[in-house]
């Protein structure tokens, strides 16, 4: 099943992907980040939702 572009959210919201745009687009205003802050966080601890959430609000 090919992933559908249009969509506004992330596939699983458990888990971070930087892959596509849509969920780049999701997951750094979800967070209030720029890419750059959001991609530093998964680095840091992973792909886990809950984990970058920790991190961004530990490392403001």
């Amino acid at each position: 099943m090919s992933d559908d572009s249009d969509r506004r959210g992330p596939q699983d919201r458990a888990r971070i992907s930087l892959e596509q745009a849509h969920e780049l687009r999701y997951w750094t205003e979800r967070f209030g980040v720029d890419e750059r802050r959001l991609r530093e966080a998964v680095a840091a601890v992973g792909v886990s939702a809950d984990a970058v959430e920790r991190y961004l609000r530990a490392n403001g």
